[in-house]
């Protein structure tokens, strides 16, 4: 077995034992860009077709099945996911300065020195466990963002809260957005509804709320849920295929490991799937779209996940490995901070070549990723 091989198998695995449905659904569909399933489904899966679903046909925020109608039925409602027109517009104009280069610079004071400290087991021949770390993380950032009762940070203006606030602020903010993650994120994907569902999500909802304190807005909330859950499923995927593929090389070099960054983030596609539903008539892919259609965006196969192994010194191009985080108008805010977080953590990985001892899938959370990856320092 290569060690691509070994790498894209350790992956497939968070798909089988927690979204099997999802999982064999989307292999079977994948041959075409665009496929209908029944009267009122389309699963895109080509980069071109995904790319013009998100930047040329109008959208319904609120509608059952999206995010936004998952906010609103938690009643956490005017959030950046379910605002219309100039809102929408103005409240990302506002995320994407917060989260711009200086923002990002400034972030980087919460999480890097509590990752160092977080390693520091590693050279004296212990283990880490990249969940709970990746989870802390999150909390650091999304504290440092908000701060609790301190509302939005993107309407404020101000930039960052300069300081992480107590660990155990941090890890309490992080455990309640993954929480309202699980209990609302997953309601999106194909599968029978679950019973009780949307009380699960309003109480999930409240609870972060109250965490976040009395000044906190809604943006607020689900803001910290975006940022925790994609962060949880995103790190551990990432440093795992990195152990397994050899790919510690790449990440010691800085100048291969922003490219290397970029491929693991394309390969492991925290959220690979976007549900949407088309507020109008239009075409993707030449395939016709009515009104009230339920859009499957895939973003993994748009990037071509499945097609090709991460490789620093030879990337995907830019366009296509960063359809992970959207496109156009619908564009992730948070992907440049996704990219420093990352690349700051296999930095500080790569002297210790670290290896994956153990792994266990997290069945309950709203997006594919471990619930458990403990790695060890090469002997």
């Amino acid at each position: 077995m290569t060690t691509d091989t070994k790498a894209r198998r350790r992956d497939r695995r968070v798909y089988l034992r927690a979204h099997p449905v999802l999982f064999a659904l989307l292999a079977a569909t994948r041959g075409r860009p665009v496929r209908r399933l029944g009267r009122g489904t389309l699963l895109v899966h080509g980069a071109a077709a995904y790319r013009e679903a998100l930047t040329r046909l109008p959208l319904d925020r609120t509608a059952p099945g999206t995010t936004g109608g998952a906010a609103r039925a938690a009643r956490v409602e005017d959030v950046l996911f379910d605002q219309e027109g100039s809102g929408h517009r103005t409240a990302r104009r506002e995320l994407a300065e917060l989260l711009g280069a200086a923002g990002t610079r400034e972030l980087r004071s919460a999480w890097h020195p509590l990752l160092l400290r977080r390693l520091a087991p590693l050279p004296l021949g212990g283990t880490v466990d990249l969940v709970p770390l990746a989870r802390e993380l999150a909390g650091a950032v999304v504290y440092a963002l908000l701060g609790p009762g301190s509302g939005s940070g993107s309407s404020s203006g101000s930039g960052p809260n300069p300081g992480p606030g107590p660990a155990g602020d941090s890890l309490a903010l992080a455990e309640a957005a993954a929480e309202a993650a699980a209990a609302s994120v997953r309601s999106h994907l194909p599968g029978p509804p679950r019973p009780g569902a949307e009380a699960a999500a309003v109480r999930a909802a409240e609870r972060l709320r109250a965490l976040l304190g009395p000044g906190a807005d809604a943006r607020a909330a689900m803001l910290a849920v975006a940022a925790v859950n994609t962060t949880v499923a995103a790190l551990p995927r990432a440093v795992a295929w990195c152990a397994d593929a050899g790919l510690w090389d790449q990440a010691a070099d800085p100048a291969l490991c922003p490219a290397l960054t970029d491929e693991l983030l394309r390969v492991t596609a925290a959220s690979p799937l976007l549900p949407r539903v088309a507020a109008a008539g239009g075409s993707v892919g030449g395939c016709p779209v009515r009104a009230g259609d339920r859009l499957l965006l895939v973003a993994r196969h748009a990037a071509g996940a499945h097609l090709r192994d991460p490789d620093g010194r030879r990337p995907a191009e830019p366009g296509v490995a960063r359809l992970v985080f959207g496109a156009g108008p619908h564009a992730c805010p948070g992907a440049r901070l996704a990219r420093e977080q990352l690349a700051g953590v296999l930095a500080a990985l790569a002297p210790h070549r670290p290896v994956v001892v153990r792994a266990r899938v997290d069945r309950r959370a709203a997006l594919p990723g471990w619930r458990s990856l403990v790695v060890r320092a090469a002997a």
